[in-house]
């Protein structure tokens, strides 16, 4: 599992430096986004995903990996935005939006590492577009719990499925790296 652990890092590096970059270039301008545009915004890039394993070509120039990116780094803006709640400016710093980015980072790292243990690496036996679909299958479900106004009888919150596609994004990523080399 320590492969895992360090495939997981160099996908990680890769998707922080793209925030970073954001950082630099947009600021916080994501702040203003309120968790159910946040969930939108992951919908938009999973469906697009769907579309072109579907139909097999793409017209735009960004491919699957750029979407699976955007994923992983709007699942963390998802999970600052439920931490700290939506903003009317982009009032965060360059430094704290890198130590929130990072702390859930970590998190999701910690909790795929956790299930990797107990289910065996299974997603290593899974099909590219299984990935996609449980992607899409857990912003439904999000999409579902804020529609409840974020309560839930017996479910996880949407927390957690944040984190559960930042985790299928990563996999998906490992994936195609290994596709690749």
């Amino acid at each position: 599992m320590s492969h895992t652990d360090q495939q997981f890092d160099q996908i990680a590096a890769i998707c922080r430096d793209i925030f970073t970059k954001k950082m630099k270039d947009y600021g916080s301008s994501w702040r203003i986004l309120r968790p159910a545009s946040v969930t939108d915004q992951i919908f938009i890039k999973a469906n697009r995903i769907r579309s072109i394993e579907t139909k097999g070509v793409s017209k735009v120039d960004e491919g699957i990996r750029s979407e699976l990116i955007a994923i992983v780094n709007y699942g963390i803006i998802g999970l600052i935005q439920l931490e700290l709640g939506c903003s009317e400016t982009d009032d965060l710093s360059y430094e704290k939006g890198l130590e929130l980015y990072t702390k859930y980072l970590e998190e999701a790292k910690k909790l795929m590492m956790d299930k990797n243990h107990d289910y065996d690496e299974a997603w290593r036996t899974m099909r590219m577009e299984s990935y996609t679909d449980l992607i899409l299958m857990k912003i439904y479900r999000t999409k579902q719990i804020e529609d409840n106004l974020g309560k839930t009888l017996i479910s996880e919150g949407i927390d957690a499925n944040y984190f559960d596609m930042i985790n299928y994004a990563v996999f998906g990523l490992i994936k195609m790296e290994e596709i690749n080399n």
